[in-house]
């Protein structure tokens, strides 16, 4: 498992070296960024296709069509065949050209995408102090990944009709044998997950941390792809039912407005940016077994089970 990196906001994320501007002649944005040539870049920019309203999408086929669209931008935008991996938008953060930055974020540039050293523009921006381009991309930032789940929508929600219903849990514990009492400060819980036509539903006890403390609560998450016309809950919905608390919350409430400004003055005023991350690149999914190494079995919705575990 790796380690959650940190970095402090008095310097900067990542120390590469100066840029050379032949590393990056053979992708256009890139070069247009490091040689700081606005014009050729609002060039490059203004040839891509345009995304249409997500909330104009609504079948299958058309969530299909746009993001076949969308991988054509991402492939002209998100380009990380470069030195430490770094987007156009990674570049303008480092040479602090807010133009550069806002143009490339507005087009479709992916904020979330990671840099060789794990970080994304965002990040970066907010470690190198730029604080104009901080604000342009996370407020875009904001708006284009409700834009991105919208669009994947109708997608998700026919995949989820088209699978069997199903019940499952997952339960999750850490254990080492080389930190002593690790499974008891770490945290551990079972998900109960249940799957009907294109609805889910999540129950889980795990709410959170403060500090070291493990917070708990008794939670479900309900993905209501189908909607429900009685209780004019439309297709798509995320409610979120605290049954300590009997609060029902909606999940996507504002999600497609612009940030609050209090919303943006707190994340902005972060002294430290985190990169929590778990690696599971060597992790594998191994059958449990009982003394007698044969495969250990459980009975859940009338039907006999095979458990497993992750291992790494």
């Amino acid at each position: 498992m790796s380690k959650p990196s940190t970095s402090s906001l008095s310097s900067s994320t990542t120390s590469f070296p100066t840029l050379k501007p032949q590393d990056y002649a053979h992708s256009p944005v890139h070069y247009a960024v490091v040689l700081g040539d606005h014009t050729t870049l609002s060039r490059l920019l203004s040839s891509l296709p345009r995304l249409p309203d997500a909330s104009h999408i609504r079948t299958e086929a058309d969530s299909l069509a746009q993001e076949r669209l969308s991988e054509q931008i991402s492939t002209v935008l998100d380009r990380r065949d470069v030195p430490f991996r770094e987007t156009p938008l990674h570049l303008a953060v480092r040479l602090n050209d807010a133009f550069a930055a806002r143009s490339l974020a507005a087009a479709g540039a992916d904020v979330s995408l990671q840099n060789s050293a794990g970080w994304n523009a965002l990040q970066e921006a907010l470690c190198r102090r730029s604080s104009e381009i901080a604000l342009i991309l996370l407020r875009l930032h904001h708006l284009s990944a409700w834009a991105k789940w919208r669009r994947r929508l109708p997608r998700v929600i026919a995949v989820l009709r088209r699978m069997r219903d199903f019940y499952m849990e997952i339960s999750f514990h850490f254990e080492s044998s080389v930190i002593p009492f690790v499974g008891k400060i770490a945290p551990s819980d079972t998900y109960k997950i249940w799957k009907r036509d294109g609805n889910l539903r999540a129950d889980t006890s795990l709410a959170g941390f403060d500090g070291l403390k493990i917070q708990r609560a008794d939670q479900s998450f309900l993905f209501l792809g189908d909607g429900d016309q009685i209780h004019n809950v439309p297709p798509g919905s995320l409610i979120v039912l605290n049954h300590d608390d009997r609060k029902i919350l909606d999940a996507f409430e504002n999600a497609g407005a612009p940030m609050m400004e209090s919303d943006i003055a707190g994340f902005c005023s972060q002294t430290s940016v985190y990169r929590p991350g778990m690696d599971v690149t060597k992790a594998e999914l191994v059958g449990r077994t009982n003394s007698r190494a044969r495969r250990r079995r459980r009975w859940i919705s009338s039907s006999r089970k095979s458990k497993f575990r992750v291992q790494s």
